[in-house]
């Protein structure tokens, strides 16, 4: 197991190693210079060399790039170029917002796709469990931001429930965190659940049909005692691959889902940043977003290997 892991950490630094070169390059293909920019139109050519030279853009690529790369690893992502000042603590402060809401979001995605779908799978062959699927379909049709526009059309501005929009921190004041966390995280939840509801019922299905389960059966095991001793476990798997890949969805779709609700998080960051072409607080915050879903892929290998007994037995 250990081997593996470790294998899984290798991949894991490579594939980082990989990306940074990827973010970094495709930021030098797009047009436009950052010192002729930050200088305006009418900026002579000694001020856009003054500002090539703060910027550090007057040096080779490999020297820029070993600087980006080296200060990313000290938790350093340079200094923006339109306001001048240091990325790392907006970045910090940016990723704490939307990371709070993407696993929010994620938690109550799987705590409705879970039974749910379980129960979709069971009475498959009934009504109930027909309406279960019929519903994940519907869900899974509808955009995140219309969902989020539709709660705040009738849960704020109608009925006045829940605040709109804005951002409060838990640390500062909890309740009022609650209030306007829960419209958002329901919009992010919403599409993603329904898309998880029908791979657990899939799963779910796959497992019911194994002989391992029908041998509990015969023991004396009730359908549901014999798949919630014996068969979640084996379709925990599946899921939990699709599970890693939503994660990385909802880490892109909390991006309008933050501009939707107006929530200072990464994604308004990025928006802000393509909106005034500032090309190094885009790489960093794309940066940033790539790690974390990495290190949620890493997450899940690790996962893998205590899960599954079959990938222990084949090191």
């Amino acid at each position: 197991m250990l081997v593996r892991i470790a294998k899984n950490l290798a991949r894991f630094i490579v594939t980082f190693l990989v990306a940074t070169l990827a973010v970094f390059s495709l930021m030098r293909v797009l047009p436009g210079d950052p010192a002729v920019i930050a200088a305006g139109e009418n900026a002579t050519p000694e001020i856009i060399a003054q500002l090539a030279k703060e910027f550090g853009t007057d040096r080779s690529l490999p020297v820029q790039y070993w600087e980006w790369f080296s200060g990313i690893l000290r938790g350093n992502f340079g200094v923006s170029y339109v306001t001048r000042t240091d990325i790392s603590p907006l970045v910090l402060d940016k990723v704490q917002v939307s990371l709070i809401l993407v696993v929010l979001a994620m938690l109550l995605a799987l705590v409705i796709a879970i039974p749910l779908g379980t129960l979709a799978a069971v009475r498959h062959r009934k009504l109930s469990g027909a309406l279960i699927s019929g519903i994940s379909q519907l869900g899974i049709a509808v955009p995140g931001f219309l969902l989020g526009i539709m709660l705040v059309t009738l849960v704020s501005l109608r009925l006045g429930w829940l605040p709109a929009n804005g951002w409060t921190s838990p640390g500062d004041e909890f309740g009022d965190f609650l209030r306007r966390v829960i419209l958002p995280v329901t919009a992010l939840a919403g599409v993603q659940s329904a898309i998880l509801m029908r791979y657990v019922r899939s799963a779910v299905l796959d497992v019911m049909h194994e002989d391992y389960l029908r041998t509990a059966r015969a023991k004396g095991l009730s359908p549901m005692k014999a798949l919630l001793k014996h068969g979640l476990r084996n379709a925990a798997i599946p899921v939990l691959t699709v599970t890693s890949v939503q994660f990385a969805a909802l880490i892109i779709g909390a991006v309008v889902i933050e501009r939707v609700f107006v929530i200072p998080g990464l994604g308004s960051m990025l928006l802000t940043a393509v909106g005034n072409r500032d090309l190094l607080t885009v790489q960093s915050v794309v940066m940033v977003l790539v790690a974390i879903t990495l290190l949620i892929n890493l997450m899940v290998d690790v996962l893998y290997t205590i899960l599954d007994p079959r990938i222990r037995a084949a090191e």
